[in-house]
């Protein structure tokens, strides 16, 4: 049986600040995809959140980028802006909704979307990630670590149909082109480019001898769209597990170590990426830390099972203790890199402000 996983996510207003969300937000969510799924367009869904940003995860039989399913999810994110959001006065009420109509398709409109169309598996666990107050290019080095490295995953060694490897299409976000590199054999091209993660970004995955889908990622980066700082992408992330590809186990492993993602505070610092289970999936601390949740699902018949979630976990401990100890050690930065990002990425920021009203002020030095 074919089947369609759509994950769309949006930040259409946070409960307080940028922490989290509101209940009602999820509640009127909850409402507008279950009248969906009764008049059949969707064969089931589940919502929930990460940090400010409302996620929709949805199955259904119409394929990727299909104008109904899109039309739902951005109606929904308009909806609750609308009902909730501005009601209750939320932070940033329908930031990520950058556009006044519908266009057939939400990509480039704001909300960030993971979507794969698969032939079920007589078995089809697959998980979902989602990451708050970072950026699409957070998902590279876990990718890297779950297809490409054997010290990670033992699969690849040892699984006869892992054994040759899988495809890597990164997508350049500036010049909005792809290119498909090969691993193993391609390793060091792959890294040269993925490991510039604010311009490289890993979008999909297939097993090699079989074209497979693996996974899929959402590549939205919100300020190339908007051409101003409009809040960091919180990206999502779809991976099948077992029979074949990396056991889920292999899958979560690689976030056991949080890996320095840009985002954070107004989007303009690095900061370690935290696994956390779905009650700790709200940003404090300086906005922060970045947030990564991973809900387990196993599909049948399109009916989703689950969530199980997944890093709700005393075997992640060490990781948190260890993510709050960079966070430490990076806010003690304060202003200065490399907590704060570099000049690239600080483009649609006050930065490009300051440098116009000092420019008349810088002379030429003296030997």
């Amino acid at each position: 049986m074919k089947v369609t996983i759509s994950l769309i996510k949006a930040d259409i207003g946070g409960w307080v600040g940028h922490s989290t969300v509101h209940p009602k937000q999820i509640e009127l969510a909850k409402q507008k995809l279950s009248e969906a799924k009764e008049t059949g367009l969707l064969l089931d869904f589940f919502v929930f959140h990460v940090g400010d940003d409302l996620q929709l995860l949805m199955t259904h039989k119409y394929g990727e980028s299909n104008p109904e399913i899109h039309k739902l999810a951005w109606d929904t994110f308009v909806e609750v802006t609308n009902k909730v959001s501005k009601v209750l006065k939320l932070y940033g009420a329908g930031q990520d909704l950058l556009s006044e109509a519908f266009s057939g398709n939400v990509r480039g409109m704001g909300p960030g979307v993971a979507e794969m169309e698969i032939e079920e598996r007589p078995s089809e666990p697959f998980i979902v990630f989602a990451a708050d107050k970072t950026e699409p290019g957070a998902w590279n080095y876990p990718l890297y670590k779950i297809f490409a490295d054997p010290f990670n995953t033992a699969g690849l060694v040892i699984d006869p149909s892992m054994h040759d490897g899988f495809k890597f299409e990164v997508m350049d976000v500036i010049e909005h082109k792809v290119v498909v590199l090969n691993a193993p054999e391609e390793i060091y091209d792959l890294l040269a480019l993925i490991g510039t993660p604010g311009r490289y970004v890993i979008r999909r995955i297939w097993r090699k001898k079989d074209d497979l889908i693996a996974a899929a990622a959402s590549v939205t980066r919100l300020n190339l769209i908007a051409g101003k700082y409009v809040g960091k992408d919180d990206p999502v992330l779809i991976i099948r597990a077992q029979h074949g590809l990396p056991a889920v186990g292999e899958i979560l492993e690689a976030f056991a170590f949080p890996h320095l993602v840009a985002g954070w505070m107004r989007g303009s610092h690095n900061g370690p990426l935290m696994p956390v289970p779905m009650k700790y999936a709200k940003c404090t601390r300086f906005d922060g830390p970045p947030r990564v949740i991973a809900l387990g699902f196993q599909l049948h018949d399109g009916i989703l099972e689950g969530p199980n979630d997944l890093f709700d976990d005393p075997a992640y401990d060490l990781s948190r203790q260890t993510a709050q100890m960079i966070a430490e050690y990076m806010r003690r930065h304060g202003p200065f890199m490399p907590h704060r990002l570099g000049m690239e990425e600080m483009e649609y920021t006050t930065l490009p402000h300051v440098l116009k009203k000092l420019e008349d002020r810088f002379k030429m030095a003296e030997e």
